[in-house]
């Protein structure tokens, strides 16, 4: 069974089944069964899933004790300021949880597809990559939201070594053999 990459849209589920939403969902994209994805991205977020029938793998990238690094582009409202990074570089303490600490940095506008929705901020915005070991509902927004730079747009750009390269939204590809080698290292 193959392993694949898949640049989730904005506004898909990041499941099989819409369980009676009516929203789209992996099954309006991917023909092949039996994949499940190794994590998920929510709703209004979009980007790198890796699907896959292999329950070790999916286990591997989803646990954090194996510190698989997952990197995301925030769009958010705001400046942020150096100290607001250190927080996330830090661990944000959360209502329900103390985030590992992350990686962030201020980027240029990454130069994404442009989304079905356009964004309409309040004020200035920037662009932050946010480099996680975890993965937990909501975190990045979570993260931003702490240190007063709500997310507006939200793209995961790579698992690991795997990025999106030249996927754009809905398109979906294999994984290489070589590939999948580097996510077992």
């Amino acid at each position: 069974m193959p392993t694949l990459l898949f640049y989730k849209p904005f506004e898909v589920l990041s499941t099989f089944t819409d369980e009676g939403t009516g929203h789209s969902t992996l099954k309006d994209y991917i023909p092949i069964p039996n994949v499940y994805a190794a994590g998920r991205l929510d709703f209004r977020s979009e980007g790198l899933l890796l699907l896959t029938d292999d329950g070790h793998l999916i286990s591997r990238l989803s646990d954090p004790k194996h510190h698989v690094e997952k990197t995301y582009y925030a769009q958010v409202e705001g400046v942020p300021t150096p100290e607001a990074l250190a927080i996330l570089e830090k661990g944000v303490t959360l209502k329900d949880f103390t985030a590992l600490p992350a990686k962030a940095l201020i980027i240029s506008d990454p130069n994404l597809p442009p989304r079905s929705k356009p964004i309409t901020p309040h004020g200035p915005t920037a662009w932050l990559e946010i480099r996680l070991r975890e993965g937990k509902k909501h975190q990045v927004r979570l993260m931003t939201n702490a240190i007063g730079l709500p997310t507006l747009r939200l793209v995961r750009v790579a698992i690991g070594p795997l990025t999106l390269g030249q996927l754009q939204p809905g398109e979906w590809r294999e994984v290489t053999a070589t590939e999948l080698k580097t996510l077992w290292k």
